[in-house]
């Protein structure tokens, strides 16, 4: 008698998961970017700048619990 083996994950799904770790960073770089530039050409200081990464940051986090939401719907807690 053989054992069963256990399921392996597929690949699609542990691609899926790798990117929920750059999803964070990357937001943040992007609100970076725009409000840096914005800032230069508008010549408006730092507030765009500032304005621009708080809002990445917002983003980030939201796609981050979106994402994990998502993975971890259906499963029962861990006690």
């Amino acid at each position: 008698m053989t054992t069963p083996k256990p399921p392996r994950p597929s690949f699609r799904k542990l691609a899926e998961l790798s990117s929920v770790g750059l999803m964070l960073p990357s937001s943040i770089i992007v609100g970076l970017f725009f409000g840096y530039f914005l800032d230069r050409w508008l010549g408006t200081g730092p507030w765009l700048l500032l304005i621009f990464t708080v809002l990445g940051v917002i983003s980030g986090l939201l796609s981050l619990f979106r994402a994990m939401n998502k993975y971890t719907k259906g499963q029962p807690p861990d006690d």
